[in-house]
């Protein structure tokens, strides 16, 4: 019997484009417009800006493809690296529940690139993105919850999933692959330290682990070996990063269940664990016609996983970090009604974001710790300022696949996203996003910007 690393392979280097449901293409699409809406929303970000020279400058402008940022070309490695940390600076990519992890900025950034070079077509795209997909998305669950606590999932699932990505473009067969994974995983990294101190470190997980996955599928389309067992081995990633891995993940339901479909979409532009309880707070508010004013302190009640990565943003004095603040996103929530990037940029650290930040605490309920995180139930209790009680409740928040964002709602963000960094103009835009919309009819995949396909 293969081992799931075999398995998990296999599918990979086999998948195409005949295998996948219309509604999983559609739905990748879908995945497709919201990244590249992320990645035009990170010009202008000073961590953005510096992994992208220095992508400039190692690739002195060489290469097919199109580091969007920056409007240059270089190799698919280095595009594939300012691409991966410009689309997870903004917080509004896309997140699948149950492995906690956000597959597009690692995905998305590697396959274009690589498709871009080697002009593979649209289909070629959308098929090797849902090989990452499954791969990335199995890889978290299996790591577990106790990988999360300390690990940033995307940066160490998220290798695997470019690998798996670009090996299939590469047309890896399932022993090349169980190599590109190999070698994958030996490189896969990323700690939660950096939210204490508000390093820039986030957007280096997403830039390594696209690069080092695109890496490991062209090292083994070269021939370079990888460990056959790096998930499960007695000295592979559960070993070292996990303490509740569960192999049976990695294969469940490879071909029948499309975990791809099952990803939601960010409507805040904040950490995800900080969503639920933004919609609950917000039904609160909206059903008992609340004003800021009226809050005299809300209660979220969480899973521990929101406790583990907010808790230690205390006094964000960042952009980035405020939006692991969980006080901070009621805060403005409650405010504006919506936590998107200008209201970050423009009132983090308003007095009176501040004033209501402070009477926003976490507490660990059992229900909600329980459904995480296959559901991320929203439970707030609200005590308002003449001594009412009111309790809010969302079982699935804005973006989740039963209450997801419609392609008019998706071309809107993305338009909106690059309006705010300024990296597009609206016809720019308009333009580029009206072309993705149709990337299953490309003969071959183009620059994004600027340019027809």
């Amino acid at each position: 019997m293969p081992t799931p690393s075999a398995q998990l392979a296999a599918f990979a280097a086999h998948l195409r484009f005949e295998h996948l449901p219309q509604a999983v293409v559609r739905k990748t699409e879908d995945l497709l417009v919201d990244w590249f809406g992320s990645a035009v929303a990170g010009h202008g970000s000073r961590p953005v800006a510096s992994i992208a020279r220095f992508a400039q400058v190692m690739g002195a402008g060489q290469g097919a493809a199109e580091a969007i940022v920056s409007r240059t070309s270089n190799s698919p490695y280095l595009a594939a690296m300012a691409n991966a940390a410009a689309s997870h600076v903004a917080e509004q990519d896309d997140v699948h529940n149950g492995s906690v992890f956000h597959p597009a900025t690692v995905v998305f950034p590697a396959a274009v690139a690589v498709a871009q070079a080697m002009g593979a077509s649209g289909r070629d795209l959308l098929t090797a993105s849902v090989a990452g997909y499954e791969v990335g998305i199995r890889v978290g669950e299996f790591l577990g919850r106790s990988h999360y606590k300390v690990f940033h999932t995307t940066g160490t699932a998220g290798t695997l999933a470019a690998a798996a990505a670009v090996g299939h473009l590469l047309k890896l067969d399932a022993q090349q692959m169980l190599h590109a994974l190999g070698s994958a995983g030996t490189q896969a990294a990323g700690l939660w330290e950096f939210l204490r101190t508000a390093a820039d470190s986030k957007q280096l997980h997403t830039a390594h682990a696209a690069a080092a996955g695109l890496m490991a599928a062209y090292l083994a389309q070269d021939g370079f070996t990888g460990a056959a067992q790096i998930l499960e081995g007695p000295q592979g990633m559960a070993a070292g990063m996990s303490s509740d891995a569960d192999p049976a993940k990695l294969v469940d339901g490879l071909g029948t269940r499309w975990a791809t479909a099952e990803t939601s979409f960010k409507y805040h532009a904040s950490c995800r664990h900080t969503h639920p309880a933004a919609d609950a707070l917000l039904q609160v508010m909206q059903q008992h016609r609340l004003q800021p004013d009226d809050l005299a302190g809300v209660v979220t009640h969480v899973h521990q996983g929101a406790i583990d990565v907010l808790g230690p943003v205390v006094r964000p004095v960042t952009v980035h970090q405020s939006k692991f603040s969980m006080g901070t996103v009621l805060a403005l929530v409650a405010q504006f009604g919506h936590a998107g990037l200008a209201e970050f940029d423009q009132h983090f650290l308003s007095d009176a974001t501040q004033a209501l930040r402070d009477k926003v605490t976490m507490q660990l309920d059992a229900e909600v710790d329980g459904a995480y995180p296959r559901r991320w139930i929203g439970k707030v209790t609200v005590t308002t300022t003449d001594g009412r009680v009111l309790h809010g409740r969302v079982d699935e928040p804005k973006g989740d696949p039963g209450n997801t964002l419609s392609r008019d709602e998706i071309t809107a963000k993305a338009l909106r996203l690059a309006a705010f960094s300024g990296g597009a103009t609206a016809t720019e835009m308009q333009q580029a996003v009206d072309r993705l919309w149709h990337v299953a009819q490309w003969p071959r995949v183009g620059r994004l910007l600027g340019a027809d396909t």
